[in-house]
């Protein structure tokens, strides 16, 4: 009985040195391509120089660490304290290209320091919406966000968007090794071995590439040692009131996407999400992204792409996390580091991606398994509609094009879609019983935790 009382949760559980720095690692390298995507873009459509956009990416790893740091550890009533890794929110892309035109960098973080304190302070109201999380909901968001992301691990495969050389064999080849890699490890090994299976994947997979010429290390030579990222490196920042709108109107968009990947961390690493973790993780959010405003970075969200990840290993500690998020910072401190990771190419990424964004979608189904439907017959129709609504933008990019520009934002994330569309289907169908205490709703599907 002492031993079970005393016994640390899994998410709790601290590991050896040596094993937390190469599970945080693998976690780096899984999340490094899409938490520098944003700046890239942002960076080309302000016209920044090359050595300004260096800054940029720089600024976005050390202040994304930071916000991970803040998220795994906690301090005080700030952080969700889970195994959840932040980035740049895709969702602000469209509206910061538009300042960046516009109103130039200056404009962007003055917007996303007011949005990120707009979160601070609306978190604990917007936390009671968890009662419109049962599992049926949840289980749809999950299944949506791994299905979301799959085509960037497919289009990551085949040697990413954009690339002249997209589709070639070489790349589809080079994918294909470190999904294969992957699975043979989760196969012949256990333990730590196989808990690292992603990691070893991308070694072999860069192994491969380099005789075959597809990685590039000609930026790591003329990267500078060391970059010290300084607030307001771009200029004092400027408010205005329709760019402050705008940038609400993406946070609100974060906080619902990462709503639905805390409630599926919660499931993998098996620790009850409730108003009062919610709204610690939601805080979190948004003292992250002021922070971005100061520090010359953007608005964060946890990143799904890591999600997968966690059940793909298994490990669930929060302090592996946390040690990528140290990495992070470490990067965002010594840009000739930072290049070298960069140097992974897309190829390597996408075997990688196949496999965890797929275990995102597969734990989606796995929750929705749980959910009746034999007593209740409408409980499909919700599933089907939220997951075939949410999936829209990805299937069809250009289907909202016609509509307002300010409905954009929320248009274009299938996630934001299939959320809104699953709780307002429960809510129709199930009404107070589909919409009530969380804890009452897992009871009665045999949910345990």
């Amino acid at each position: 009985m002492a031993n079970t009382k005393n016994a640390v949760a899994p998410v709790d559980e601290m590991l050896p040195a040596g094993k937390l720095f190469l599970y945080g690692l693998q976690h780096v390298l899984a999340m490094y391509a899409g938490a520098v995507a944003v700046p890239l873009i942002i960076a080309g459509a302000a016209g920044l120089t090359q050595a300004q956009t260096a800054y940029l990416i720089n600024a976005d790893l050390f202040t994304c660490g930071i916000a991970t740091l803040l998220q795994t550890l906690g301090i005080w009533k700030i952080g969700i304290k889970i195994p959840v890794i932040q980035g740049v929110t895709f969702a602000a892309v469209t509206p910061m290209i538009l300042m960046a035109q516009s109103g130039g960098m200056d404009l962007i973080f003055g917007s996303v320091m007011v949005a990120g304190l707009f979160t601070f302070l609306l978190a604990p109201f917007f936390s009671k919406m968890i009662r419109f999380f049962p599992p049926i909901v949840t289980g749809s968001i999950i299944t949506i966000i791994g299905v979301s992301l799959l085509p960037v691990g497919v289009n990551w495969a085949a040697g990413g968007v954009g690339n002249k050389q997209y589709g070639s064999l070489t790349f589809i080849a080079v994918a294909v090794i470190v999904l294969l890699t992957i699975l043979m490890v989760n196969k012949f090994f256990k333990g730590f071995i196989a808990h690292i299976g992603v990691l070893i994947g991308l070694i072999v997979g860069l192994i491969i590439a380099i005789p075959l010429g597809i990685v590039n290390f000609s930026g790591v030579a003329s990267a500078p040692w060391l970059g010290i990222d300084m607030p307001f490196h771009f200029g004092y920042p400027t408010f205005d009131l329709g760019a402050i709108i705008s940038m609400i109107l993406v946070m609100l968009v974060v906080m619902v996407e990462s709503t639905g990947d805390f409630l599926a961390i919660g499931e993998m690493v098996d620790k009850k999400i409730g108003e009062k973790e919610l709204t610690a993780g939601l805080r979190a959010d948004g003292i992250a992204t002021t922070l971005g405003g100061i520090f010359n970075a953007f608005p964060y969200t946890a990143f799904a792409q890591n999600v997968g990840l966690i059940g793909l290993t298994g490990v669930k500690s929060r302090f592996v996390v946390a040690v990528s998020g140290a990495i992070l910072v470490v990067m965002g401190l010594f840009p000739k580091l930072a290049t070298i990771i960069a140097s992974l190419p897309n190829a390597v990424l996408g075997g990688a991606g196949i496999a965890m964004f797929g275990i995102v979608a597969a734990s989606g189904i796995k929750t929705l398994a749980k959910v009746d439907y034999e007593k209740n017959v409408n409980n499909i129709f919700i599933v089907a509609i939220s997951i075939g609504i949410g999936l829209i933008p990805v299937v069809a990019p250009d289907f909202f094009k016609l509509f307002p520009n300010w409905s954009q934002t929320i248009l274009h994330s299938g996630i934001t879609l299939g959320s809104i569309t699953a709780i307002l289907l429960n809510a129709f169908f199930n009404g107070g019983k589909g919409a009530g205490d969380l804890d009452d709703l897992k009871d009665s599907a045999g949910i345990q935790g």
